[in-house]
């Protein structure tokens, strides 16, 4: 017999608290010229109040502690944006999307945006697909497949102007799985830690085969003495060939 369906107790965050942290969070994102407005505050209470939530049955994150989520979730997604300078109304897909990082944020601070979510996982779509409805977002969409399958699909393959992954794979193996998903004159946005400049030098393979080329590194440092962060922007200058990405497995033990 199936047990019975039980929706989990929600956060147990007093309204104090969660100001708080928004109050924080937007001063901190103005000193790195992001300004959040009243919607978009409202709508990251709703995604923190859900996501903890929702962590206690999905395993969603690690980070659990109200100030870490709002420092090494919000403000690592955030802050770089100014430096990225997404076009208007432009599309974006989050490979390896998971909890929602860095796209749900992305999307709150940019209504204009469309986005797509990609996740191999049903249970964290369905996640996903409840984060949208919870926050009443539009133009994103959260999408059950595997990258190496969906970028081989003419429907999604070279039709985005960004890509995006964070804390998913080294960068060379993200390169196979991301820039297949960009139109030529779009960038992949690859959200890393201090260890960047690693990953680049054996990435540079990869990134010239699938036709890109590394146009920007934004570097900034969490507060409180958290780390540093590095974002690297890779810009689509010529098709991916037909080839790639290949099989997960190959992906993984052959490597770019």
């Amino acid at each position: 017999m199936n047990k019975a369906y039980i929706e989990p107790k929600n956060a147990n965050i007093s309204i104090d608290e969660m100001n708080n942290e928004l109050n924080n969070l937007k001063q901190m994102l103005i000193s790195k010229k992001l300004t959040l407005d009243d919607t978009s505050l409202k709508q990251l209470d709703l995604f923190t109040r859900y996501l903890l939530k929702w962590n206690t049955v999905i395993n969603l994150t690690a980070i659990t502690k109200l100030n870490e989520i709002f420092i090494k979730h919000y403000f690592d997604c955030l802050a770089p944006l100014p430096s990225i300078s997404l076009k208007q109304n432009s599309s974006l897909i989050d490979v390896g999307a998971g909890a929602g990082f860095p796209s749900i944020p992305i999307k709150i601070a940019r209504q204009d945006l469309k986005i797509t979510l990609l996740d191999s996982l049903q249970k964290r779509v369905n996640f996903l697909n409840g984060t949208i409805k919870e926050l009443h977002l539009s133009n994103i969409t959260a999408l059950h497949i595997r990258a190496e399958d969906a970028s081989h699909n003419k429907l999604y393959r070279e039709i985005f102007d960004y890509a995006t992954a964070r804390a998913v794979a080294p960068l060379n193996i993200l390169c196979e799985y991301c820039l297949p998903f960009v139109k030529q004159g779009g960038s992949f946005i690859a959200y890393k830690g201090i260890n960047a400049n690693e990953e680049i030098e054996c990435s540079k393979n990869a990134i010239g085969l699938l036709g890109g080329e590394i146009s920007n590194i934004v570097e900034f440092s969490l507060p409180f003495e958290e780390g540093i962060r590095q974002v690297v922007v890779i810009n689509k200058i010529k098709q991916t060939p037909r080839q790639f990405p290949r099989k997960a497995q190959i992906i993984k033990n052959k490597p770019l």
